[in-house]
């Protein structure tokens, strides 16, 4: 059987290259820390790396064991639901708190799926709200406050 180069996940690959560069460029610009008391540059800086590698491993995947694929029809109501979490969060982060954030735009993000139902959408924001608090406010300490001055705390 003949291979073929893959155009889409070179495309594909090409962007998260992109995509990953300007969060490692846009980190630079921030105080890195130590790996114990990591400033505000070193998760952009990781994310960002973290992308770049996975954008090189699909250019490679597409040039060298690619295969003729065709695209299917593109899930446009999530992608707009998980585009709308994200901005969501940036934009009320600061106001609302990290808390309260974190649960919205989990559950936000729920509402990608077709096929998710209500109760295990509010199990999923809880336990996500729950594990992301943990990890960067409580594990990292990072300086978020969980309550914002949009709900009065």
């Amino acid at each position: 059987m003949e291979r073929h180069r893959s155009f889409p996940d070179v495309l594909a690959g090409g962007v998260f290259i992109l995509l990953g560069g300007a969060f490692v460029v846009g980190s630079l610009g921030y105080e890195l820390g130590t790996p114990l008391r990591m400033g505000p540059g070193a998760f952009p800086l990781l994310v960002g790396a973290l992308v770049t590698a996975l954008g090189l491993g699909i250019v490679v995947k597409g040039l060298v064991a690619g295969e003729l694929i065709e695209f299917g029809r593109v899930p446009w109501r999530a992608v707009g639901v998980i585009v709308a979490a994200l901005l969501f969060f940036g934009f009320s982060v600061r106001g609302l708190g990290f808390v309260p954030t974190s649960a919205v735009t989990a559950l936000l993000t729920t509402l990608a799926s077709e096929r998710m139902r209500p109760l295990t959408a509010l199990a999923v924001a809880a336990g996500l709200t729950v594990a992301a608090t943990l990890i960067f406010v409580v594990g990292l300490q990072l300086r978020i406050p969980l309550w914002g001055p949009w709900l009065g705390f």
